[in-house]
């Protein structure tokens, strides 16, 4: 076991030191100098450490127009060139954002201090004498490409993040349009706060049930895919309808649809606005049936009353009614006649002369009797 050990200890450097090799072979790297024959012996040094991909670049200006045709993972650079000198080639990196990053090592004839302290504060990673050292020079490349190597990974992991943080929004706006088509704002609201039970009680409301006359024989003689099309024509038409009446759609069962006027906010005009939006839904229908060749009709029922709203369900939720009010405009609708709308006498006494009302008498209504009932015939 120790000898194993031991093994493995000694192979771990040689492993190092390949792993290196392999990364100097991949790097490109610019060497500048206005001497060819300093430019010789830096690259003739650099392809004894193990780098292959070696450009040349014979002063500044011509370093400047290299970096920017190429992207180098180290630069050599001399100091006193024609053109533009090493401070000046620095100072040129610095302001361009796509040069900025690219790892420079002074190599100078000049052993002076402050010029080397004033190429390190003008960017260069380090600063080395000419004829530099071998041993100096590959520690020092070695270290300039690590350094790079870990910048490149920082930025590489930053972009991730940034697109991961993208993605999330993305997806929670998503789920925040789903939450919103099937609940309304203000309840979608107190669920994403933590609510985790919305039930509220509301004085009064209003309250429609629309139902097609003689879609299930239609479906007989359709096909799937058209009377889903058909439906869903229907059904959005309804839709524009309740939204810009600012109604609160609660949900379609089979072809039946089914709004409210006055929750979860309360609104004086909830029986006006629902009133309205039941006319419209005749008128809309009545251009669907021209343009599809059909002939459909509705029922519609309304009543106001109080009820009792709330969430129910927990993997899909549903917002959802209660209360007599419920059942009862559910009377209305299937005590009605089609191509009407059949209005109890609640809601009757919350509408104005603005609607055309014509008295239908007592009706019969299963489960609640002999009951006054009316048609709204449209408006003023």
């Amino acid at each position: 076991m120790s000898n194993d050990l031991t093994a493995q200890q000694e192979a771990l450097p040689k492993i190092a030191s390949q792993q290196v090799h392999e990364s100097l072979k991949k790097s490109e790297v610019l060497v500048v100098d206005d001497s060819r024959l300093m430019r010789m012996v830096l690259t003739k040094a650099l392809k004894e450490l193990g780098f292959t991909n070696i450009d040349e670049a014979i002063h500044g200006r011509d370093a400047i127009e290299k970096l920017l045709a190429k992207q180098y993972d180290l630069m050599l650079l001399d100091m006193e060139m024609p053109e533009m000198n090493g401070i000046e080639v620095l100072t040129a990196m610095n302001l361009d954002t796509r040069l900025k990053g690219t790892p420079t090592i002074v190599i100078s004839g000049n052993e002076q201090i402050d010029l080397a302290v004033q190429c390190i504060e003008a960017g260069a990673e380090d600063y080395l004498i000419k004829p530099p050292n071998p041993t100096l020079l590959r520690a020092r490349v070695t270290t300039s490409l690590e350094k790079k190597r870990l910048r490149d990974l920082e930025k590489l992991r930053f972009a991730q993040l940034q697109a991961e943080k993208e993605l999330v929004e993305i997806e929670k706006e998503k789920s925040e349009r789903l939450l919103l088509n099937i609940l309304p704002a203000a309840i979608a609201g107190r669920l994403k706060s933590g609510e985790k039970s919305i039930a509220n009680g509301h004085q009064i409301v209003s309250v429609l049930f629309a139902d097609l006359c003689g879609f299930t024989a239609l479906s007989r003689k359709t096909t799937p895919a058209d009377l889903v099309s058909m439906l869903n024509g229907i059904f959005v038409a309804f839709d524009t309808i309740v939204e810009k009446h600012g109604i609160e759609k609660i949900k379609t069962i089979g072809d039946c649809y089914m709004m409210v006027g006055g929750l979860p906010n309360h609104r004086d005009d909830h029986a006006h606005v629902v009133a309205e939006a039941a006319i419209e839904m005749v008128d809309a229908l009545a251009d669907l049936n021209k343009k599809n060749g059909t002939e459909l009709a509705m029922r519609i029922g309304i009543h106001s009353g109080p009820v009792v709203a709330g969430v129910i369900g927990k993997i899909k939720f549903t917002y959802d009614l209660w209360g007599d009010t419920v059942n009862v405009a559910s009377r209305m609708e299937s005590s009605g006649l089609p191509g009407r709308i059949h209005l109890s006498e609640q809601t009757k006494a919350t509408l104005d002369s603005h609607f055309l009302l014509e008295e239908r008498g007592m009706v019969e209504c299963k489960g609640l009797g002999q009951v006054k009932t009316f048609f709204l015939n449209g408006k003023n």
